[in-house]
């Protein structure tokens, strides 16, 4: 059972801001002290054993109707894409916990966490909290030269999760705040999108090599062209690596071909992808891309390739290519976009031993209740300025609220999510073991799980299956030179009983 820690907004903030803020409600007349005090120290329990038993109590009713469908809908105004994957019927009208109701009435289980955001499912009691903080008049939208005190909080509280701290070690936390040593992740720039965040690190990247304007002195490597090394596709292509929807880090994974051949043509950028779990490929190619004219500009990578059939990077390939990066010199960039806050200490990257120079993280730091994404970095790669390069509003209060909640849930969790993850990834590995005529792999780690057909059609079938039993699951099929899989991602909330009702609902549509 989850460890239900019980938490006011005077327990997470500080008793010296909320004091300010209480006396600023009182001088504006918005509320009494009385009142702002209130809201201050009211207790939410995160979640609750009878919360829990709920969740689990609605298993036997996944896919049963709950109510009519909606009588109307409305069609939107979508794109001709967007129209054509929609699903309305299983948009939600409501839910709790690791449910949905779609308009369609019937009942839904999270198998995908609402595509990676919901990582403590739905209307997570913690959350409650930042209804409080809007009631006590806590501000949403700050500027970026007015960044509040719950974002300067969440800052430092990122640094020390990331270095491995506790909240209450005030020491080592401001040695690490004022290190200008390599590797040392103590810098956060706050962003809303995960998109935007790993563009950030490739600038930082690229700003070894090419001035951002006239007033910057010449780079490190003036003059030589940047090799961008990436995750490759078991092709030898770039669709393994999913860094985001910008038009550079589209052109890392493929897309644009022309615009990237014309670039690397003229020798403004390369691309390299690198074999998946060979050490060997990766120690050629940055070698070679380290003579002549060529430098390696960067290393970026997921741990578990999540939009590539769920691969997992081992960690022993991991560490032997971050320390030939060492050696050349060459910044690493952990995309953790997909895995952070789904394991111990929030961050893969830590249970790795890895040392990246970026850490990318959102999603499941929120919640689901704002779009909010943070990159961690170095003093040493700290070099471009505010408004030039990397100002996109990131900094609202409540979004760095929801972060801090979900943050404490998971410091008090981390364990028995670890234990849950495991427990669902075996039952899932002995499944395959026992029918590799219907599974042949099963890839992934804890609760990030993708199962590996024998062919496309029959990952299809399955996710087809799967979605008509009212599970959200989805098959990657849209990338010709990736293995043929079906995506599971459940809440870190998701119970024992609810884990074992997925695998064996898997088992029985098999």
């Amino acid at each position: 059972m989850f460890r239900s820690i019980r938490c006011s907004l005077r327990d997470l903030l500080g008793s010296d801001y909320l004091e300010s803020v209480i006396a600023a409600n009182a001088a504006l007349g918005c509320l009494t002290a009385r009142e702002a005090e209130e809201a201050a120290d009211e207790k939410v329990e995160f979640y609750s054993a009878r919360a829990q038993e709920r969740n689990d109590g609605w298993l036997g009713r996944v896919g049963e109707p709950l109510l009519p469908p909606m009588a109307r809908t409305s069609e939107g105004a979508g794109t001709t894409a967007y129209r054509e994957a929609a699903n309305t019927k299983a948009a939600p009208l409501t839910g709790f916990g690791c449910y949905r109701v779609g308009e369609d009435g019937r009942l839904y289980l999270l198998g995908k966490s609402e595509h990676y955001h919901a990582s403590l499912g739905h209307r997570f009691d913690g959350y409650r909290l930042i209804d409080l903080a809007r009631k006590l008049g806590i501000l949403n939208a700050t500027h970026n030269n007015t960044r509040g005190y719950i974002t300067r909080r969440l800052e430092k509280r990122l640094v020390q999760a990331a270095n491995g701290l506790r909240p209450d070690q005030e020491q080592e936390t401001l040695a690490v705040l004022r290190s200008r040593q390599p590797k040392v992740l103590n810098r956060v720039i706050n962003l809303e999108t995960g998109s935007l965040a790993v563009e950030a690190g490739v600038k930082m990247m690229l700003a070894r090599f090419y001035r951002l304007d006239g007033t910057f002195a010449q780079p490190k490597y003036a003059g030589k062209t940047p090799v961008f090394l990436v995750m490759g596709d078991q092709n030898g292509g770039g669709e393994a690596n999913y860094h985001g929807t910008t038009v550079l880090t589209q052109t890392f994974r493929g897309l644009w071909p022309e615009l990237r051949d014309a670039a690397q043509e003229a020798g403004l950028y390369k691309v390299v992808p690198v074999a998946i779990n060979d050490p060997d490929d990766f120690e050629e190619k940055i070698r070679r891309y380290n003579t002549g004219n060529y430098k390696t500009a960067g290393f970026l990578h997921e741990i578990i390739l999540m939009n590539y059939g769920g691969v997992r990077l081992q960690p022993e390939y991991l560490k032997r290519a971050y320390a030939l990066c060492a050696a050349c010199d060459t910044p690493t960039l952990v995309d953790e976009i997909q895995s952070c806050m789904w394991y111990k200490g929030m961050f893969l990257f830590r249970l790795y031993g890895l040392q990246p120079d970026f850490a990318v993280v959102g999603k499941g730091f929120p919640g689901g209740e704002y779009p909010a994404s943070k990159i961690l970095t170095t003093f040493e790669m700290d070099t471009l300025n505010q408004f030039g390069a990397l100002v996109t509003n990131g900094q609202e209060e409540l979004a760095s609220l929801s972060y801090l909640i979900t943050m404490a849930f998971m410091e008090a969790n981390g364990d028995v999510v670890m234990e849950l993850g495991g427990h669902f990834e075996r039952s899932l590995r002995r499944l395959q073991a026992e029918r590799p005529e219907a599974l042949r792999k099963v890839e992934g780690q804890g609760h990030l799980i993708a199962l590996h057909f024998h062919t496309v059609e029959q990952a299809a079938a399955f996710a087809q299956k799967l979605n008509r039993a009212c599970i959200d699951a989805s098959a990657q099929l849209y990338k010709p030179h990736c293995p043929p899989a079906v995506l599971l991602k459940p809440p870190v909330i998701a119970t024992r009983a609810t884990l074992d009702y997925l695998a064996a609902k898997i088992r029985e549509l098999l």
